[in-house]
């Protein structure tokens, strides 16, 4: 169903729809999520870090890190990993699996430090910020990373349309237009591909990306 949003109001109060959605729900997304093999996602955005170093630990916002399992992936392969949920039951949870700082924070109210991360990880998340607000989210993230930092993220993938899936709010865009959205944003693209890995295309609902801070 398509959403009219024409105040911040609206975008806030589709926003806060889909929280309380997963607030309602977060020990069974909890449940249904922990044993999905994202292995392919860390791995490409840790492969494309450039640090002064050379070496990790690398510096890493999860970007909707849920309850946190990917966060504490990170954790667990030495890095300084740092959680931003808008979902206060997520936020929580991430906290409490990972043992890593997370930030309860949504996509309409970022509060992020400049030039702090060397690897922003936004799996599955990005979809959820209307596209009225997608830019100013993204230079949020631009600006998170320090110089040559690295941006993942994994949406589903769609014909560049938005609105409610049940509760839950999202966007659904091709490569060519989230592509649009990331250069206008200040990244240059690195590599995308589809998943899960090993079918046909139409059985590929995920567009993975991997991109650098200008």
């Amino acid at each position: 169903m398509k959403q009219t949003i024409q105040t911040h109001q609206d975008l806030q109060d589709l926003t806060t729809q889909t929280l309380d959605y997963y607030n309602q729900r977060a020990e069974d997304f909890f449940a249904g999520t922990i044993d999905h093999d994202v292995e392919q996602n860390i791995t490409a955005l840790l492969t494309h870090i450039e640090t002064n170093k050379g070496v990790a630990p690398f510096t890493v916002l999860d970007v909707g890190c849920g309850p946190g399992r990917d966060l504490k992936a990170f954790s667990q392969r030495g890095h300084i990993a740092v959680g931003l949920e808008g979902a206060e039951r997520f936020a929580e949870m991430a906290r409490d699996y990972s043992g890593c700082d997370v930030w309860q924070q949504d996509f309409l109210e970022l509060d992020l430090p400049g030039d702090h991360f060397d690897g922003v990880f936004a799996n599955a998340s990005l979809f959820h910020a209307p596209r009225q607000a997608l830019p100013g989210v993204l230079l949020a993230l631009h600006t998170t990373l320090k110089p040559n930092g690295v941006l993942f993220s994994s949406n589903p993938r769609g014909d560049n349309t938005e609105g409610w899936s049940g509760n839950r709010y999202g966007a659904y865009y091709d490569l060519d237009t989230w592509r649009d959205y990331m250069v206008t944003a200040g990244f240059v693209e690195l590599m995308h591909y589809y998943r899960p890995a090993g079918v046909p295309r139409e059985q590929q609902p995920w567009l993975a990306s991997v991109w650098r801070k200008r």
